[in-house]
Parts: structure tokens; C-alpha cells; sequence
């Protein structure tokens, strides 16, 4: 194998998977996003889940299952390793006893690293950190699309009296003008609410709320193009929370709803943000604590994975 100039994965042939770094894919550490296209990042926070805790383990274990990636994807033929330096650097240093001083913590970081013009794709962590990446998103790029996929829409006005929370990320972006209202596409949405208007809050406001029981029985490809066409050349953010799956795929989360994607109707969104601006990507709300036999944090691995193959500037097609 010729030598790259660009990082590559610690190969299983070179060392067994059960050694090596424990970054993602094993990818090499770096202290900054200087001189990189992408990078790892992660959250190690929980402080804002309303129902079972563990998410700030969630980095870490995701890393851990990582190791089995390897650099070619077989499906798009995709080879992100070929085209993009890319390294892990680390996790933001939040303040696990302050949730609103977390808060300012991701967004001054985020700002840092998108200073280096890098495409952060974060490892999560509770819902909550995608407000503070957006602020940082628009003070880069200004308003951006959002293709958020989820069990909940995450627009409560407050949960418990605050304001800052896992269920609240996208209203309190929306108030401070990170979002692009005719380019928010909410895919996955279902479960129990308070009233039937649960889903309507963001409706009102421009955006397509696209409940799970329309993507049940069918192929997600059509719905992506669709996407595609809307955003077009626009910057776009992708949020992917875990719990937007069955919990038959992924039951190490916090607050699992039944009836919910397929793991192939996942790769197809993720696969289908190929060709768009993608200025970043996050994966959120994996409970290892709820994850016995480590499958969420895998899927978790292989769709962050997937998010990597769609950035811009990686071919696409065998």
C-alpha cells in the first residue's frame, strides 16, 4: 500500500482491533482542527437528559466500538481517507455540575475549531450540545439548514421550568436565528404527547415534520432526494439522535419510543446528505449503562462513520 499524505486508521492488520488508541477508528489524536478537513469531537455530557442518565459516556464508548471500521465503504464507495485529513481531537471540557455554563463551553470551543474551517462531526452526549454547535454554526456561516432526525422534535419552550435541556436544543436555536426555517426537514418524529398539537410548533414555523409512521414499510432514498432538491447549494447541519431508531436496534438510550426507524433507513438519510454542503454532523444520546451488548454505540460508530463518507469533498461511486 503506497503512504498517503493524508491520516489513515490504525489498520486491524497492523495491530489486533482489541489494541491501539482508543480514538475513533483509531484515528490519530491531534490537539487542534489546524491543517484538518474533519474531525472527531466529542461530548461527554448528560446534564440535560430528563430520563435515564449515561450519555456522557457515550463518546468514549462509541470510540471503543469504532475499531472494527475499516476506511473503504463498500456501499457508496466512498474512501474519506483518501481525500480529507482527518483526526480525532478529543472531547470539549464541559462543566459537568453547570449545564448553562456547558453550554457557553461548547459553543466558544466549536467556534475555536471552525475557525481552522473544519467540519466537526461530534460524538454525543445528551441533545442538548446541538444548541451552542449550531450558535457557533451561524456565527461561521450564518443560518443554516437542519435535517434533524429524532423520536422528539425537541422544541419544548422549557422542561422543569428551564430553558437549557435535552428536549429543548432546537427552539432556543430557532429564537436565536440559527436556522433557516424553510430548510429544517425533522424526519423520525412519533410517540406519546400532551396534546395533538405536540408536533406542530415547528410546522408553524416553515419546517417539515415528517412523523415515523410515513416512513414505516418503505425506502427513505425518495424522501432524501427530495431533501436534496429543497436545500440545494445552502450550508446544512445534520443532527442524528439514536433514539429516532427502533429500540429493537438501538435500545441504549434515554428515552426509547417504539416504531421507529430501521438501521437501513438510517444509512439511506446519512447516505442521502451526500452532495449537500455539509458543514457538520452530530450523533447523540447513546447510554452505554442501557447498551449491554454494545450495539448502540456500534451503529452510533458506523453512522458517524457513514456522516465521514458524505462530507464534501469524498467521491462518491464505485
Amino acid at each position: 500500500m503506497t503512504e498517503s499524505r493524508f491520516n489513515q486508521p490504525l489498520s486491524g492488520n497492523a495491530m489486533p482491533r482489541t489494541g491501539g488508541l482508543a480514538s475513533m477508528m483509531r484515528l490519530p489524536l491531534a490537539e487542534t482542527a489546524a491543517g484538518l478537513d474533519a474531525c472527531f469531537v466529542g461530548i461527554p455530557m448528560d446534564g440535560g437528559t430528563s430520563n435515564r442518565p449515561g450519555t456522557r459516556l457515550g463518546p468514549r464508548q462509541i470510540r471503543d466500538e469504532s475499531r472494527m471500521i475499516r476506511p473503504y465503504n463498500m456501499a457508496t464507495g466512498a474512501a474519506p481517507f483518501e481525500h480529507l485529513q482527518v483526526a480525532d481531537v478529543g472531547d470539549v471540557p464541559i462543566n459537568l455540575f453547570d449545564l448553562k455554563k456547558s453550554v457557553e463551553i461548547i459553543a466558544s470551543h466549536y467556534s475555536g475549531l471552525l475557525a481552522h474551517d473544519v467540519i466537526p462531526l461530534t460524538l454525543g452526549g445528551d441533545h442538548t450540545l446541538s444548541w451552542p454547535i449550531l450558535r457557533a454554526m451561524k456565527e461561521k456561516h450564518g443560518p443554516v439548514a437542519l435535517i434533524h432526525v429524532d423520536a422528539h422534535s425537541d422544541t419544548n419552550e422549557d422542561m422543569f421550568g428551564e430553558t437549557v435541556a435535552h428536549g429543548c436544543p432546537f427552539r432556543r436555536a430557532w429564537e436565536e436565528g440559527c436556522l433557516q426555517n424553510d430548510a429544517v426537514f425533522q424526519i423520525g418524529l412519533r410517540g406519546t404527547g400532551y396534546s395533538k398539537a405536540d408536533f406542530d410548533w415547528g410546522r408553524e414555523k416553515g419546517w417539515t415534520c415528517i412523523q415515523a409512521e410515513e416512513c414505516w414499510h418503505k425506502s427513505l432514498t425518495p424522501l432524501m432526494a427530495d431533501i436534496r432538491a429543497k436545500i440545494g447549494d445552502r450550508p446544512v447541519y445534520l443532527s442524528y439522535d439514536i433514539d429516532s431508531l427502533d429500540p429493537a436496534f438501538a435500545p441504549g438510550t434515554g428515552t426509547v419510543e417504539v416504531g421507529g426507524l430501521t438501521t437501513m433507513q438510517g444509512l439511506e438519510i446519512i447516505r442521502g446528505t451526500a452532495g449537500l454542503n455539509l458543514v457538520g454532523c452530530d450523533l447523540v444520546e447513546v447510554s452505554p449503562p442501557y447498551d449491554p451488548a454494545g450495539n448502540t454505540a456500534v451503529i452510533a460508530a458506523n453512522f458517524l462513520f457513514e456522516m465521514l463518507c458524505a462530507l464534501p469533498g469524498v467521491p462518491q461511486g464505485k
